[in-house]
């Protein structure tokens, strides 16, 4: 048998054993819901009946919950599909999605380090990825993230096409925060594929005035502003840097402190993200603008930290095993769960609390600052005359 015939071999049982994972757990999940749950589900799928029924998007809640639509309207357009299926069917399926989106996240990564050897690299990587607390959190809620973050790996991990960036403007038209990636995309001197990233973000925008206009107005015009649609900002679920600082404070700070806050934290980390790139580790970089996008943005529930499963595998696959094992223990025992929450009981926390509670934004710091001084560390090693004594 030939390398490449073996190898063939080897990705077609990869494919079947991801394939039987992504089926079992949308089995699971199918009957599942007929006992409740998929709460996120629920709310995409209220958007989209909105649509089809010619109801007001933003002015009521999902009957089960009372939970109000957030997103876009354009994708409330795109969650009309899975609107016209029964419930059980629809949460089965998008399980199943989810973990092969998952899946694909894993390749892409594994891929930028090179070709794992064996057929059970992915399988196990992705079975081992349902124990981060964010991973569980988002088949749980029936989230989109695993969805949105293993397009946004397409684009800049996949192979080179002629309409690379597409992915990113939307995903962005989806959930506003991947516009991150656009400024990226700058960053990186791929201005090309931001312009077509911009562009597509548009189109989404246009599509979503041009078919739901009312709609589109009161979201562009106030919904989008309003923090309290999306939920208590001090909640532990919330790790953001707005998140942090109000817990740490006991109340919610101002729009300026944030914004001078967050900026002056995740625009350097987005400058090391880019520098990262060019240094020659996209899957790193990547992950790396990922944090920024996760701290900058006002909320950024546990589950919207699904990153920490690449970032693990690409911290392992550089060499750096100890940072992999920290950053992973802290994902996979959601210790952010640990101290008292909810009915904002996480404004008295005390300062053990608040040191747990925090732990994934104190993780990101702390791998960010890592990198950044591994990074001095090497250019300054680089920079040293040959034969100089130390």
């Amino acid at each position: 048998m030939t390398a490449r015939s073996g190898l063939g071999v080897q990705q077609r049982r990869s494919l079947v054993l991801v394939g039987s994972l992504a089926w079992l757990a949308g089995m699971v999940a199918m009957v599942a819901a007929e006992h409740g749950g998929f709460v996120d589900l629920a709310v995409y799928r209220f958007g989209g009946l909105s649509v089809l029924d010619d109801l007001p998007l933003y002015e009521l809640g999902e009957a089960g919950t009372g939970l109000p639509f957030t997103y876009p309207p354009f994708a409330a357009l795109l969650m009309t599909g899975p609107a016209l299926l029964p419930f059980p069917l629809a949460v089965g399926l998008w399980t199943s999605i989810s973990v092969l989106a998952l899946s694909v996240t894993i390749t892409l990564v594994l891929a930028s380090h090179g070709r794992p050897r064996s057929s059970y690299v992915v399988p196990g990587l992705l079975l081992g990825a349902l124990a981060f607390e964010p991973i569980w959190a988002n088949l749980l809620f029936g989230q989109v993230n695993l969805l949105l973050m293993a397009a946004i790996l397409v684009d800049l991990l996949g192979p080179g096409r002629r309409w690379s960036g597409a992915l990113i403007g939307l995903v962005a038209g989806i959930k506003l925060t991947p516009l991150v990636f656009v400024v990226f995309l700058v960053l990186i001197g791929r201005r090309h594929q931001a312009a077509i990233a911009g562009l597509t973000f548009l189109v989404t925008v246009a599509l979503g005035f041009a078919l739901l206009p009312l709609a589109s107005s009161a979201y562009w015009s106030h919904v989008l502003w309003d923090p309290g649609r999306v939920g208590g900002v001090p909640y532990s679920s919330n790790q953001s840097v707005m998140g942090g600082l109000t817990r740490l404070a006991g109340g919610e700070p101002s729009t300026a402190v944030w914004f001078l806050v967050a900026g002056a934290i995740a625009g350097p980390i987005l400058l090391l993200a880019a520098r990262t790139w060019r240094r020659g580790d996209p899957a790193l970089a990547t992950c790396v603008a990922a944090i920024a996008m996760l701290l900058a943005s006002p909320i950024s529930w546990s589950h919207h930290w699904a990153w920490a499963v690449p970032t693990a595998i690409v911290l392992a696959r550089s060499g750096r095993s100890w940072a992999a094992a920290s950053w992973s223990l802290v994902f996979v025992s959601g210790c952010i769960w640990w101290p008292p929450h909810r009915d904002d009981l996480e404004l008295a926390w005390s300062p053990l609390q608040r040191a747990v509670g925090n732990a994934y934004l104190w993780a990101a710091l702390a791998l960010v600052l890592l990198l950044a001084r591994t990074r001095v560390a090497v250019r300054t090693e680089a920079s040293e005359p040959v034969g100089v004594e130390r």
